[in-house]
């Protein structure tokens, strides 16, 4: 029943209304007799031929400004867990929401946990050796460099 257009509707009122039984209305327009008896029954009782499905379902408990928020907390500290990100939201927030709400609206904006990539560590003597290196092969002329190459 929810798919059918506001036209639909409006054929099956119709067709009620000009006399025509369940039955005759659901055989000529082509649809089960519990959606016409469904979208009469809408009709009668609230007198409208259109559907609330844009209107339908659980609100969401984060507004726009919230998930605006969300980003920015994620965009400055990439690094964090998903627990440490709720509870910095939570912090803005009247109502607390949970990990998975979070969760759900960092997916909803194509952000997703990744993996750092693993780094080799360097030692402060092997930092020291590449400072050295590079203190001694700072002048080096061009034809020295393509002998290495």
């Amino acid at each position: 029943m929810s798919d059918l257009s506001e036209f639909q509707r409006g054929m099956i009122v119709g067709a009620r209304l000009s006399g025509a039984s369940v039955t005759e209305t659901a055989n000529l327009l082509g649809f089960a007799r519990s959606t016409v008896s469904a979208v009469m029954t809408a009709y009668t009782k609230e007198g409208k031929t259109t559907s609330s499905k844009h209107n339908s379902g659980r609100k969401s408990k984060l507004a726009d400004r919230d998930r605006r928020v969300l980003k920015c907390i994620v965009a400055r500290k990439h690094k964090q867990s998903l627990s440490e990100i709720t509870s910095e939201m939570n912090s803005h927030l009247q109502d607390p929401v949970s990990s998975k709400t979070v969760k759900r609206e960092l997916h909803a904006a194509n952000i997703y946990g990744r993996v750092a990539i693993r780094k080799p560590l360097v030692t402060p003597t092997n930092a020291f050796k590449r400072r050295q290196w590079c203190r001694d092969h700072k002048c080096w002329s061009p034809q020295q460099w393509q002998q290495v190459i």
